[in-house]
């Protein structure tokens, strides 16, 4: 009877999680690219006094990014998936989720605050947030006081 060992076949390295699934790396894999869209601290510079909703129109494919009448921000992710329920998505800042508030959940922020705002919209990206993240998810960094 022969016996083997199933540490000594695979090489252990480090499991990394991603909102599209895990992937194992080792020595010889290089890191795991970010397959979603990320704006940059650099990206809203560029546009000098413009609120951040300016810095999401045009960037993203599938992100509409609406200025209401009333002065709110409707953000659209994958277009409107309910007829009665919202369609909103998740808003993520600095881990923590916010639900969106009567302004929207870009009122108030700074743009000149932020490090970095990613949109997940593949339902394998947005997984990670369950039924929450359905309608896409921001991922809002903000800079910490040493940047």
């Amino acid at each position: 009877m022969t016996s083997c060992s199933l540490r000594a076949l695979l090489p252990i390295g480090l499991l990394v999680g991603l909102g599209s699934g895990c992937v194992h790396r080792n020595s010889t894999n290089p890191p795991a690219a970010a397959p979603s869209a990320t704006v940059t601290a650099d990206d809203i510079a560029r546009q000098p006094g413009q609120p951040i909703e300016q810095a999401l129109m045009g960037r993203f494919p599938g992100v509409t990014v609406t200025r209401m009448g009333d002065g709110s921000v409707a953000v659209r992710i994958r277009g409107t998936t309910s007829i009665r329920g919202s369609s909103e998505p998740l808003y993520v800042i600095d881990g923590v989720e916010i639900q969106a508030g009567p302004g929207g959940s870009l009122a108030g922020i700074n743009p000149h605050d932020i490090a970095s705002i990613q949109v997940l919209k593949d339902p394998a990206e947005t997984a990670l947030y369950g039924v929450r993240g359905a309608n896409g998810v921001l991922i809002i960094k903000t800079k910490r006081p040493d940047q």
